[in-house]
């Protein structure tokens, strides 16, 4: 870093992405970074032909920062008012909004086992963090966020390393705590078998939903992320919004996500799939001796005791299958394995077999 950057930027530790393959690399499965497998919705693909064929567009022209169809679009998917919908540049800046509005000055508690943005976004922001230790099975225990109704509250569900989901009451025990402060709930995988906690939202006025289109719509690549709330939550998130930047989300990829959203069929196709293959790899794993968290997202979590997790990841990678191994004291064994075609999880179980064969 430079020596002009800021004093209190320099202890910064970024949020690491998975690994990309990059421009004329050779072929992977890629498997490490829960994108989906499937392509967008024919309604999307529909109208990237038609921006193909008029490439200029209204490109010249700023994009709509209310995203007015957009936003309706999803109000009528959840059966809510628009007032009630916010859509940042993917879920993360709709979460850091989330962490400046309601965490700037405050306390903010998460789990220690969860997205790792969250510390970030803290130290970023100067917002205090509690950290909060998943318990022996990694799961959220609500008890632990019940001691100080003046934090604020974020919880991924599912929780997004383990995949482990927390029932809607035992979110109503933390929402019912903190009626003087914000629970913010990161539903990014919610749609492969979670609960969204939308269906709370006319019960409480501190509730923040935020969801994202980049795994079960299959737009990572366009960065669109929604919130849910309350008319005056939303309102505090336009209010950092349009102090940020006002038009956060292009033309394009509100189009394309709006198209995402109405086509309700398919979106319900591909998570179908996506839920029979993680079935699928998760009968395969433990018929290989893994040990496999519950999970009800796009992704498991798995060990075995006779390969540790960075060595079954580089294992993997050399066999052009990239999965995703965090170097974290309470992971590090594990790898998470994205969910991909049932071709991709059968060559995936088959590489597996052949790396244990190995080592025993």
């Amino acid at each position: 870093m430079s020596k002009f950057l800021s004093k209190a930027f320099a202890a910064l530790e970024p949020y690491t992405p998975g690994e990309q393959p990059q421009p004329g690399a050779r072929p992977v499965i890629k498997l490490n970074t829960n994108e989906n497998p499937y392509p967008p919705a024919p309604a999307v693909r529909q109208l990237l032909q038609q921006l193909a064929e008029h490439p200029a567009g209204q490109l010249r022209l700023y994009s709509d920062p209310e995203a007015g169809d957009l936003r309706r679009a999803v109000a009528d998917f959840y059966n809510l008012q628009q007032e009630q919908v916010f859509v940042g540049n993917g879920s993360d800046e709709v979460l850091a909004f989330a962490f400046l509005a309601y965490g700037k000055g405050g306390r903010v508690a998460f789990p220690d086992v969860t997205y790792a943005f969250y510390s970030v976004w803290a130290a970023l922001f100067g917002v205090e963090a509690r950290v909060v230790p998943l318990d022996a099975d990694f799961n959220i225990q609500p008890a632990d966020y019940l001691e100080d109704a003046a934090e604020t509250v974020v919880l991924a569900n599912p929780n997004a390393i383990t995949g482990k989901n927390l029932p809607l009451a035992a979110l109503e025990q933390i929402l019912q705590v903190h009626t003087e402060s914000m629970v913010i709930v990161d539903e990014a995988y919610v749609d492969f078998g979670g609960k969204s906690a939308a269906a709370l939202l006319p019960k409480y006025e501190n509730l923040l939903v935020v969801q994202t289109l980049s795994k079960s719509r299959s737009l990572a690549g366009a960065r669109v992320g929604i919130a849910l709330g309350q008319p005056a939550v939303i309102a505090d998130l336009n209010t950092i919004k349009f102090s940020f930047n006002p038009y956060n989300l292009n033309r394009i990829s509100q189009a394309l996500a709006a198209a995402a959203v109405r086509d309700e069929a398919y979106f319900a196709e591909c998570c179908q799939k996506i839920k029979a293959s993680r079935q699928l790899v998760t009968k395969g794993l433990q018929g290989l001796g893994f040990q496999v968290l519950p999970s009800l997202a796009n992704f498991v979590l798995a060990r075995h005791q006779l390969v540790d997790g960075q060595q079954l990841y580089q294992q993997l990678k050399q066999r052009d299958i990239l999965v995703r191994w965090f170097d974290e004291p309470r992971i590090r064994d594990f790898v998470r394995i994205s969910i991909g075609t049932q071709a991709d999880m059968q060559r995936l179980l088959a590489a597996v077999a052949e790396i244990l064969q190995e080592v025993r």
